[in-house]
């Protein structure tokens, strides 16, 4: 492996789709948003909610199922990936339920699920093409970002900045380990990005 496919593949780890919601809602109480305002006690409510939804069970979930010698853990086919998406829409919507129990504002569950609707998208399009659930995740934080900028009319263009530079350098990391086409990473970004966009503009 040489010394760009290292970088590629530590990038690709980095920014794993299963980190990028918890960095979406770290992004979410930390930032200039009014959001920010939420207790702390509340904060650590939300965030073990997320890290075990959206992370810590998807992952057992990928783990249980590479002792079967049928799924190929590297989920090189698009169909390999239909059952961890089915687990983590399952999780991720049983985030958002005890989400719903807490006192908080209701941009956070519709930011979950928003994202269960982009890991259902994935799942049935994943039974026939192969499309790139990195692009999508960056790309739905970034639709977040930008629609959340507009309602509260705040100016987010430096983390839009930083934001869109980390979806460069993912893309050309998967691009450079040889997971995707060019078409697979413009329609993984384009994905995350318009239903995280409409979702939270509208909703």
């Amino acid at each position: 492996m040489t010394t760009k496919q290292i970088f590629a593949k530590g990038i690709s780890i980095l920014f794993h789709p299963l980190i990028i919601p918890t960095l979406g809602f770290l992004l979410l109480m930390n930032s200039g948003f009014y959001f920010s305002l939420v207790s702390f006690e509340i904060k650590k409510y939300i965030l073990l909610i997320v890290i075990l939804s959206t992370f810590l069970l998807p992952i057992i979930s990928i783990l249980l199922l590479a002792m079967n010698p049928r799924f190929n853990a590297k989920m090189e086919k698009s169909t390999d990936r239909v059952l961890p998406l089915l687990f983590s829409s399952i999780y991720y919507f049983i985030g958002y339920y005890f989400l719903g129990k807490a006192p908080i504002y209701p941009i956070y569950k519709i930011f979950l699920i928003s994202t269960v609707i982009i890991i259902i998208l994935l799942m049935l399009i994943s039974m026939k093409w192969k499309i790139s659930n990195h692009m999508a995740a960056i790309g739905g934080l970034i639709g977040a970002v930008l629609a959340l900028s507009f309602r509260l009319g705040m100016n987010s263009s430096m983390l839009l900045g930083c934001l869109i530079l980390v979806a460069g350098i993912v893309g050309s990391s998967r691009l450079i380990l040889k997971k995707h086409n060019s078409l697979q990473i413009y329609a993984g970004f384009f994905l995350g990005f318009a239903v995280n966009y409409l979702v939270m503009m509208f909703i």
